[in-house]
Order: C-alpha cells, then structure tokens, then sequence
C-alpha cells in the first residue's frame, strides 16, 4: 500500500489520492484495482485499528509538497506523547491510523513553469508552455487555452506592463466564463462567495498584496491569481463532496464502530466540510463522524449560518452540517491574526479591496480562519491553551479557537503564519477533539 514512513521515526500513515473530480487514482501496486481504498478497509480490521484520523492538506500543488504537510502535522500529532497518555487512560485500547488525503490543489499556478520570476521574453517557459500547464491545472477545454493563449501572449509582449491592456482584460474575461466559477455575491456559499470578477480591480489592487504574489512578479498576470484562487476553491468543494464522501460512506458502511476524525487546513478544510454534506450540500453521511478541527481555514465564515445577515433568507452552504449534527464531538476552528492568508488574500480573492480584515463586526466576505465560524449563535469562543491544558468539550459543540499566540512564524512570506501548523499546541488541540 502506498505508506509513508515519516523521517526519523518508526511511525508513519497511508496516502489516497483523487483526481480533480475526486475519482480515486490507482496508486496501489498491491490492490487488484490499483485502488487503496479497497485495500483500506482490510487493513483497519486485519490491524484492529479503532480510530482513523483523515489529515487534508490545503495549498498544496503535488503530492511531494503534500507529503511535506503531512510529516509535519501527523509528525507533531505523534510527537505529543502526554496526550497519547491521557488517551489510553481514558480509552484502553485506543490504536490510530492515520490517512494522509491528497488531491490537485496548485497553489497559485505559475512558479513551477520558470526559474525567473518575471514573464519576459527571456524567461524559461515558452507561450505553449505556460498554456499547456495552466490549462491542465485549470480545466483543459478549447475556451479555457484560447483564453490562457491571449493572456500569456499578451504579458510576452507587454511584460512591463502598469496598467491593463484591453487584450489582457479581454482574455480574462473570456477565461473567467470557461472556467464556470459561478458569482452571484452570495456570502456563504461553498465556493462561489464572491463579487462579479472584475479584472481591473484584481490588477488596481493588486499591490495591496504585493505584485510578487505567488510568484508572479509581472502585474499584468495578477488577476490570475484570482481566477486559481476560485477554481481551487471549487475543486475543493467538488473533492469533497464526491472523493471524500464516498470514502466515509464506505468506512461507515464497513466499520460502523470506526471513530472518524478528520482535519483540514486551508481548502482541506472546504474538503472536510463537503464531505460532511455530500453532492449540493444535501446528502449528509448515514452516520456523524467523532471530531473535526478545521485549521486556519480558507472558506467562508458565513458557511455554516443558518441565515447569513446579507441576502433573503439564505443559508450557509455548509449549515446542514450543524444542523443535523454531523459531527458527535467537537467542531474546532482555530484563527489567527498572524494568518494573512486568511486575513488579507481572502477577501481580496472574493472582489473586495480594502476591506478589514479583523474588523468588530464579521464583514461580507471573509475566512474561518480570520473570524471563526460566524452566524451561529451556539459558537464559542475560547483561546488556544498550551499543550498541558485540557479543553472541556461538549458532545456536537462548535468552537472558534483564537490561535494567534501559537499560529503566529510569519516568516512564510506573504501567507504570514497560514502555514505555522505543526506546533505542539495545535496537535495538542486535535487530540482533545479526539479525545
């Protein structure tokens, strides 16, 4: 089976990996099928594994960038021998297995085609090539390369561009209706929580984020960054609600006694949320899982509301998750202020510029991982405690966990601290949830 020993330990965890549908690649040598999921509910009985921990990662592009997250996060998950403890003390018995979930999320798209920064015309990487690679990570039909064709022509030959060209505004245009992200402003929803795409604000305000975001230090490309930003949130959801979901149906089936624990960070966490409400948001499992802790999440705060204060009537994309109470212990969200993933590239993503980002009162568009789950009355907000600390927990309860003493090594660039999860305290917290 596809097995990952973590570096310098004897410990390690299982990898599954899905397609941009959330079809699951054949990966297993071993099984008759190529399919680990098969050979995954063998392997929870031969072993008599009682716990399954799901782990899925964000903004990762291929599966050495996720194996990366993974090492660390199960790897700090592991390293917390107090709370392996208190586990067995409560739970004699308690035996962990660990799944890594990998699927296609490119981070922002154009730093793996060239080794320079800039889109010159002396930079690696040649028109075809640049379209042929995001046409592959976007959606490869005829629309979406006639569209990627103009745009990458158009900054060859205007790399120094400062302001945008009507070719360029055109070409993004084009690309924004191939790609069928849907817009309606609608806070809240799963994936499409954001204004009409405008491709003069996304390059206006581009240097409110700084122009070298995500690699691509000619300005001309920055509304792109957009259009990836909201294909990989779909992707995310549509992950979800089709690969992951069918993989806890399948264990819920096989092993109705199997305590299911899943985390998220970043777009995992729109995965783990999806997969908790199935296709359209309609289709919930037969079964709550036991925990889920959604790490510095990348998906709107609003999701989860029962009525979202902006639109009529209308609920989060995600509220049948608590509605039905598809989780039986706690829902952990935690959020920092060092997180400017969250904080500052979210609401510029949804079409929002100089929006606050920690404001008193939760804006229009916005991320769980800035502001918690907001909308829902039953929410509780407490801080991050230190590893030694014991939350008190109650079955289906929803807790927005203020983390920016511990989630706050901003030294990743612009993310700030997105990507600081690996700590003690945040592993500390997973095994609370667990517990």
């Amino acid at each position: 089976m596809p097995y990952r020993t973590i570096p310098n330990t004897d410990e390690g965890y299982l990898i599954l990996v899905v397609d941009q549908q959330g079809d699951e690649l054949a990966k297993d040598p071993d099984a008759a099928n190529g399919k680990l999921s098969q050979r995954l509910l063998q392997h929870l009985r031969d072993e008599a594994f009682n716990d399954l921990f799901i782990w899925i990662h964000g903004w990762k592009g291929d599966v050495p960038d996720a194996i990366d997250q993974f090492d660390r996060w199960i790897g700090a998950f592991n390293r917390n021998h107090d709370d392996y403890q208190r586990m067995i003390t409560k739970r004699p018995g308690f035996k962990a297995c660990h799944l890594g979930f990998h699927w296609p999320s490119l981070s922002w798209g154009d730093e793996q085609v060239s080794s320079g920064n800039s889109f010159s015309p002396t930079t690696h990487g040649t028109v075809e090539e640049r379209v042929a690679f995001h046409a592959t990570e976007l959606g490869d039909t005829p629309a979406v390369r006639t569209a990627l064709h103009q745009l990458f022509e158009e900054a060859r030959t205007h790399a120094g561009a400062d302001y945008l060209t009507d070719n360029a505004r055109q070409a993004y245009l084009a690309l924004n209706s191939a790609l069928e992200l849907g817009a309606n402003g609608q806070a809240g929803n799963g994936s499409e929580d954001r204004e009409a795409f405008d491709p003069d604000q996304a390059f206006d305000s581009a240097e409110l984020i700084g122009t070298d975001f995500g690699g691509l230090s000619n300005r001309l490309l920055s509304p792109l960054r957009q259009l990836t930003f909201w294909t990989m949130k779909k992707r995310a959801r549509v992950v979800g609600e089709r690969g992951l979901h069918r993989l806890l149906l399948s264990l819920q089936h096989d092993r109705p006694e199997l305590r299911i624990h899943l985390m998220g960070h970043s777009f995992g966490c729109i995965v783990a949320s999806a997969s908790l409400v199935g296709p359209e948001g309609k289709d919930p499992l037969m079964n709550a899982i036991d925990s889920c802790v959604l790490v510095q999440g990348a998906l709107s705060h609003w999701a989860y509301a029962s009525k979202i204060p902006y639109g009529t009537n209308t609920r989060g994309y995600f509220s049948q998750l608590l509605s039905r109470q598809s989780v039986k212990g706690p829902l952990a969200i935690t959020r920092s202020i060092h997180d400017y993933a969250v904080g500052k590239i979210y609401p510029w993503a949804a079409g929002v510029a100089n929006q606050v980002a920690y404001d008193l009162a939760p804006p229009r568009y916005g991320a769980i991982g800035a502001h918690g789950i907001c909308g829902v009355e039953t929410a509780e907000y407490l801080k991050m405690l230190p590893a030694g600390e014991a939350y008190t927990f109650k079955a289906s309860g929803i807790y927005n966990i203020d983390a920016t003493a511990y989630i706050k090594d901003v030294s990743d660039g612009l993310s700030g601290a997105h990507n600081d999860i690996d700590g003690k305290e945040v592993a500390h917290l997973i095994w609370e949830a667990a517990r």
